[in-house]
């Protein structure tokens, strides 16, 4: 079993602020604008905004939403999907296969003080899916006819037109969206990588880490299952 981990979410680029973490760990994931056109109308900041603590600006109500990942928990969601029309994170999810891990981390904003969080902001593991078959790559082939229905909802199937280099589903029974988080920044700074990212993965932990997908051979997969438990 391998596992990829990647970067997801509001942050200070788009729409201009990230989600937050809390000292007991519990946080808010708020996904990115969605800036391409759709087929048909896609959920708001708005459509969103009961069911968030996080408060959002009037002036981003009406503001379409990428909600990619697709987590069954989350408002709007149906099933535990993903997409991506960039090479740099279609690449390595590509070589994924049935029963790998395919891991979510965001930065996130800190509200409050403890001892386990960095100060500001820091990077997060949200959630993840145990993939439930091969990656579907629509670029060199066509979506299956059984694979179709289970990505409907994705938010680059919704886009016209669709653009996703990979779609990837999650196995429902061994995928979610957390209710804490797990830190992959250290306490001392959210550019400081802890030892998830210097020791279990392949990243050097070096420069721009938290934006970078983050790969974990066998070993360093069944390490991390454990820390995730």
């Amino acid at each position: 079993m391998r596992a990829v981990a990647i970067n997801i979410g509001a942050n200070t680029n788009e729409p201009g602020f990230r989600g937050p973490v809390f000292p007991d760990g519990t946080f808010e994931y708020l996904p990115i604008p969605e800036s391409e056109p759709t087929t048909e109308r896609v959920p708001t900041y708005g459509d969103l905004a009961p069911e968030l603590a996080t408060p959002i600006p009037d002036s981003l109500r009406e503001t379409p939403v990428h909600l990619d990942p697709e987590f069954p928990e989350y408002p709007c969601c149906e099933q535990y999907t993903y997409g991506d029309e960039h090479g740099v994170k279609a690449g390595p999810l590509s070589e994924l296969s049935a029963g790998d891990m395919l891991l979510f981390y965001a930065t996130l904003t800190v509200d409050g003080e403890a001892a386990w969080l960095p100060p500001d902001w820091g990077a997060f593991i949200i959630g993840h899916f145990v993939l439930a078959a091969e990656p579907v790559t629509p670029q060199d082939r066509a979506v299956p006819e059984s694979e179709r229905a289970y990505f409907e909802n994705n938010a680059h199937t919704k886009r016209d037109p669709p653009d996703a280099r990979v779609l990837v589903r999650g196995e429902p029974e061994q995928s979610q969206l957390y209710e804490t988080a797990v830190a992959l920044s250290s306490p001392a700074g959210g550019t400081e990588a802890n030892d998830i990212v210097t020791e279990l993965s392949a990243d050097s932990g070096r420069g721009p880490w938290w934006r970078r997908p983050l790969r974990f051979d066998d070993h360093a997969t069944a390490r991390l299952r454990e820390r995730l438990s």
